[in-house]
């Protein structure tokens, strides 16, 4: 059983929307909070938004405002929505687990990332 696994990448008119979806293990989603990340060509891997199990969410500067950050327990699952799309957003997104305790998340080191979705966004 792959422990990640994303959905819901595809290409979308700037000004458009997408929703990602990654599906987790029970005991990954269970211990972990949850991020989504994504690289551009020539680019380092930036977190875009993220969520822990307590509920408390943080985002990139980029993405207020657009992007909205969920996740349902019972389903494992965790959502991102993105809308106002714009070129600048293209990117494979990764959905990753992110080790967390009751007083830090680390979002800087995922334990475990998906394979990866491309989103485009054409002007």
């Amino acid at each position: 059983q792959v422990p990640l696994v994303e959905s819901g990448g595809g290409l979308v008119q700037a000004g458009g929307s997408l929703r990602l979806s990654c599906a987790a293990s029970r005991i990954i989603f269970s211990v972990n909070a949850m991020g989504w990340y994504r690289q551009a060509p020539g680019t380092q891997r930036e977190l875009v938004a993220g969520i822990t199990r307590r509920g408390f969410i943080i985002y990139a500067e980029s993405v207020k405002g657009r992007f909205t950050i969920s996740r349902d327990n019972p389903k494992s699952t965790v959502y991102l929505q993105m809308n106002s799309l714009e070129p600048e957003d293209t990117a494979v997104y990764y959905c990753a687990a992110v080790p967390s305790s009751d007083t830090s998340t680390e979002w800087t080191t995922p334990r475990l990332w998906g394979q990866g979705t491309q989103v485009t966004v054409s002007s």
